[in-house]
C-alpha cells in the first residue's frame, strides 16, 4: 500500500553552500589542491547540512539526489551511462567534469540555459547506438547517507522524457534522429534504478519533467503517456510523484493523470492557468496533487492569503493537496536574514530559500486546519504583474540610419581588417582583484588605492592586447564584480546583497540584484574607465555595457510593474551611458544581451510579444547612436540560433555568438545567410580550460567564411575571460590572432576586388578612430 505523501515539501534545494563551500572546492580540485577524498567530504557535508536544517525547519518531506557536483543533468547522463567514450574516466566525478569543462584529451558537450533561467545545463548526446545502462550509485548512495541520520528522503531523478528532449543527437547521428526515439530503451534503465531505489525502502521518488510547460506536439504528449503507463505498471516500484516547474502543464496534464502515477506537481505561480485545468480534470481525483504555490524563482515574500486560496480551491480536485515550492529553490539564495546591509524595509518584504520552506510548512498547517469542504475564498489578486498590466505603449525608440548607411560611415571613420580580432570584455578576475575589492569594501584599502591598483590592471590588458595584435581592444573589466551587478550599484532601484549567490554552472556563482522601485542612472558609469583604456592605445577600446533585458533577467525584479516597463526604465539608463561614452570619444559601444533568448516564453503564443518589446527596449537603449558609433552586442550559451531574425532586428551593427561549444551549429541555421551585418561567431570555447592551437581556430573561423563573406565575419572567443587564467587567456588569444592573420592571407585577396562594396553595403567590419596608418601596418 502506498504510503501518503507528506504535506509539505520542496522539490529542490540550493547546492553551492551557505559560503560557496561547493565552489571552492571545487575550483581547489581542479587546481589538485585537494584531493578526490577532500572534495566528496564537501559534497557529503553540504548534502547532511541541507537534510538537517529543512528538517528542522519542519518540512515534512525532504528531497535526496538533488545534490550535484556540476549539474544536475549531466548526473543524469552519468546514470543511465550515456557518456561519450571521449570522457570516460575512472572516477564518476572526473567523468562528469571532461563531459562538463574538457581537458587536454576531449573537448566538452555543449552547454546552453536551463529553460527560461540564468542556469547552465550540460546538453547530453544521444544516439541511435548509445548504449544504456543503470549506474545507481549516486541516488542510492544519498538515501544511505540521509537515513544514517535519522532521515527518509525522496529521491529526485530527471524524468526520461526530459531528459531526451533536452539531448542532442550524437556524432555520426543520422539525419532527422531525435533522440525521444531512444526513449522505450531508455525507460528500461528507469525501471532498474526505481527498482534499486524501492529495494533501499524509498517510498516515493520524483520524476522531474519541465520539458512537458513547453508547447509539445502530439507524438511527444504520446510518448509521456507511454513512459508513465510503463513506468506505473513496474511491480514494487516506489510511489511516483511527476513534477513538473516554470510553467504550465497545460495539454500534458490530463496525460500524466491518465497515467498509474501516484502524485503530480504543478506549477501555480508561473503555470496558474493549472488551477483551472485541474478542476476539469477527472483524472486527478485518485491522486495527490502537489501544488506549487510557493514562487521558487521569486525572492519576494508569499502572498498567504492567496496561495491559501489557491490550496483550497484545488482540493475538489484531487484526493490529497500538499503544499509546495513552484519549482527547486536552487534559483535562489540561502537566507535572507543574513543580510543586515539591507534596508530593514526591502528585508521584511524578501524570502530567500529558507524563508520560503518556512511559508511552505506554515502554509501546510494552515490548510489543515481549514475542515474539508470549506469554500475557497476569492482568488482574485489585483497587485499581480498579470492583472497590473499597463496598456499604454512604451515610447518607440530613436532611429537610426539604414545599416548600409552606417556601415559605411564606420568604414570611413574606422579602417579594420577583414576578419578584424577582438574579445567580448572581461579579462581574468584575478586572485589579487577580489582581494582588493573585498579590502575596498571593508574599509582596508582607501578608494585611490584601489583605483589606481585597476588603472594597474587596465594598463597590463591593454599591453597585452596590443603585443597580440587584436584590431579592438576591451579594458578588461577589473573594476567590475558581475556583469549586472556592477550597473545595479550605480542605478537608483537596485540592491545588492553581500551572501545571495545563486549558482549559474558549476562552480561559477552569480549575485543577482533586487530590483524594487524605479530605475534612473544618477551619473555616468563606465565612461571614465572607458577614457582612461583608450588614452592608453591608438587601437579602438569598446566602451562594455550590459543591455536592459539582460539586466532585468539576472535580477530579481519587482512584481508590480509589468516587466516591458521595468526593462523600459533600464533602456532608459544604459541610453545615457551610451550617449556619454559616445561623447567621450568612444568609437565602438558593445550592449550585451546574452539573456534575450532567457526571458522568451516557453510557449510560443508568448514569443512574438516578448520579443516585439526586448528588441524595442534594446533598440531604445542604443538608437540614439550616430552612423560612426558602431553598436556591437553579444549572446552566449541562450541556442540564439532559435531567434537569429530578432537578434537582427536588434540592428547592432557586429553580434558575436557563443558557436565553437555547440560545434558550429549556428553556422548551419538558414538565417545566418539573410544576417546582412557583422557577425562574430565563437571561435573557441572560454568555459573549458583548453587552450586551442591556431589550427583549431582556424578551422572555426573557415567554418563561418562558409556561411557568411568575409566582410561580415569577427574573430572572438565565445564569451568573457573571466573565469580564466592569464596563462589560458594569454596563449589562447595568441592562437586566435594568429589563425585570423592566416585564414585574412588566404581569403581575403580572393575577394578583394568586391571588398569596398561590400564593406559599404553589408560588411560589419569596424575601425580605429584616425589610426590608418596603424591599421594598414597590421593588415
Amino acid at each position: 500500500m502506498t504510503a501518503p505523501f507528506p504535506a509539505s515539501t520542496v522539490l529542490g534545494y540550493p547546492r553551492i553552500g551557505p559560503d560557496r563551500e561547493l565552489k571552492r572546492a571545487l575550483e581547489a580540485y581542479w587546481r589538485q589542491d585537494i584531493g578526490l577524498r577532500e572534495l566528496r567530504a564537501t559534497g557529503a557535508g553540504l548534502r547532511e547540512r541541507t537534510w538537517m536544517r529543512l528538517a528542522e525547519l519542519g518540512l515534512a518531506a525532504l528531497p535526496s539526489n538533488t545534490f550535484s557536483f556540476y549539474d544536475h543533468v549531466l548526473d543524469t547522463a552519468i546514470m543511465v551511462d550515456a557518456v561519450p567514450g571521449r570522457h570516460r574516466r575512472p572516477q564518476a566525478e572526473d567523468t562528469a567534469f571532461a563531459m562538463a569543462r574538457g581537458d587536454e584529451h576531449a573537448t566538452p558537450l555543449r552547454m546552453t540555459k536551463w529553460f527560461d533561467t540564468n542556469y547552465h545545463y550540460i546538453v547530453p548526446e544521444i544516439g541511435p547506438d548509445t548504449v544504456f545502462r543503470a549506474v545507481c550509485d549516486k541516488p542510492v548512495a544519498e538515501v544511505r547517507q540521509a537515513r544514517a541520520l535519522g532521515l527518509t528522503t525522496r529521491p529526485v531523478l530527471l524524468g526520461p522524457v526530459t531528459f531526451l528532449l533536452l539531448s542532442q543527437p550524437g556524432p555520426g547521428a543520422p539525419a532527422g534522429f531525435r533522440p525521444l526515439e531512444r526513449l522505450r530503451d531508455l525507460l528500461e534503465v528507469y525501471e532498474r534504478v526505481l527498482s534499486a531505489l524501492a529495494a533501499e525502502g524509498v517510498p516515493w521518488v520524483q520524476l522531474d519533467e519541465p520539458a512537458l510547460v513547453a508547447d509539445r506536439t502530439p507524438a511527444e504528449l504520446a510518448a509521456t503517456g507511454e513512459a508513465y503507463r510503463r513506468l506505473g505498471a513496474l511491480t514494487g516500484r516506489p510511489a511516483l510523484l511527476v513534477a513538473s516547474a516554470y510553467g504550465e502543464l497545460g495539454a500534458a496534464l490530463p496525460v500524466l493523470a491518465g497515467t498509474p502515477v501516484e502524485a503530480i506537481g504543478l506549477d501555480l505561480v508561473r503555470g496558474a492557468a493549472d488551477l483551472d485545468a485541474a478542476l476539469r480534470t477527472p483524472g486527478l481525483a485518485a491522486k495527490t496533487v502537489v501544488a506549487g504555490v510557493v514562487g521558487g524563482r521569486e525572492v519576494w515574500r508569499t502572498d498567504q492569503r492567496r496561495a491559501l486560496s489557491t490550496l483550497l480551491a484545488l482540493r475538489p480536485a484531487a484526493a490529497r493537496v500538499v503544499v509546495s515550492t513552484s519549482c527547486s529553490l536552487l534559483h535562489l539564495p540561502y537566507d535572507v536574514e543574513r543580510e543586515d546591509g539591507l534596508d530593514p524595509r526591502l528585508r521584511a518584504r524578501l524570502a530567500f530559500a529558507e524563508q520560503k520552506v518556512a511559508e511552505v510548512v506554515e502554509l501546510a498547517g494552515r490548510l489543515a486546519g481549514v475542515p474539508a469542504g470549506s469554500p475557497a475564498p476569492d482568488r482574485h489578486d489585483p497587485a499581480s504583474r498579470q492583472a497590473a498590466a499597463d496598456p499604454s505603449p512604451v515610447p518607440a525608440a530613436p532611429a537610426r540610419s539604414p545599416y548600409p548607411v552606417r556601415a559605411a560611415a564606420q568604414q570611413a571613420h574606422l579602417g579594420l581588417p577583414p576578419l578584424a580580432t577582438t574579445t567580448i570584455g572581461s579579462f581574468p578576475q584575478t586572485g589579487e582583484l577580489r582581494a582588493a575589492r573585498a579590502a575596498l569594501a571593508a574599509g582596508r584599502l582607501s578608494v585611490e588605492d584601489y583605483e589606481e591598483r585597476v588603472r594597474r590592471e587596465i594598463r597590463q590588458v591593454i599591453g597585452l592586447q596590443e603585443r597580440l595584435g587584436l584590431d579592438v581592444l576591451v579594458h578588461g573589466e577589473p573594476e567590475r564584480n558581475d556583469m549586472v551587478q556592477y550597473f545595479a550599484e550605480h542605478l537608483e532601484g537596485f540592491a545588492v546583497t553581500r551572501h545571495g549567490w545563486v549558482q549559474s554552472y558549476g562552480s561559477r556563482c552569480t549575485r543577482p540584484p533586487i530590483l524594487h522601485g524605479d530605475v534612473r542612472r544618477p551619473e555616468p558609469i563606465t565612461v571614465r574607465w572607458t577614457r582612461y583604456a583608450q588614452s592608453l592605445t591608438t587601437r579602438p577600446v569598446k566602451g562594455m555595457l550590459t543591455g536592459p533585458v539582460t539586466i532585468a533577467a539576472w535580477s530579481f525584479v519587482r512584481e508590480d510593474l509589468p516587466l516591458a516597463r521595468v526593462v523600459a526604465q533600464i533602456a532608459d539608463a544604459v541610453r545615457q551611458e551610451v550617449a556619454d561614452l559616445e561623447a567621450a570619444g568612444t568609437a565602438v559601444i558593445q550592449v550585451d544581451e546574452p539573456a534575450l533568448r532567457e526571458l522568451m516564453p516557453l510557449r510560443a503564443a508568448g514569443q512574438a510579444a516578448y520579443l516585439a518589446w526586448a528588441v524595442g527596449a534594446y533598440r531604445r537603449a542604443t538608437g540614439g547612436a550616430g552612423d560612426r558609433t558602431q553598436i556591437h552586442t553579444h549572446l552566449c550559451y541562450s541556442d540564439a540560433g532559435q531567434i537569429l531574425q530578432a537578434i537582427d532586428a536588434l540592428d547592432a551593427d557586429v553580434t558575436t555568438v557563443e558557436s565553437a561549444r555547440s560545434h558550429g551549429r549556428l553556422l548551419a541555421e538558414p538565417a545566418v545567410a539573410a544576417f546582412a551585418r557583422g557577425l562574430g561567431p565563437g571561435v573557441y570555447d572560454i568555459h573549458s580550460p583548453r587552450v586551442p592551437d591556431a589550427a583549431e581556430v582556424a578551422g572555426g573561423i573557415e567554418a563561418a567564411l562558409r556561411a557568411l563573406p568575409a566582410a561580415e565575419v569577427w574573430v572572438n572567443p565565445d564569451c568573457g575571460l573571466k573565469t580564466r587564467t592569464y596563462r589560458q587567456v594569454e596563449s589562447a588569444l595568441a592562437a586566435m590572432v594568429e589563425a585570423a592573420r592566416q585564414v585574412r592571407a588566404a581569403v581575403v585577396p580572393l575577394s578583394r576586388a568586391g571588398a569596398g562594396a561590400t564593406a559599404a553595403g553589408r560588411s560589419g567590419a569596424a575601425a580605429r578612430p584616425s589610426a590608418a596608418g596603424a591599421g594598414a601596418e597590421r593588415r
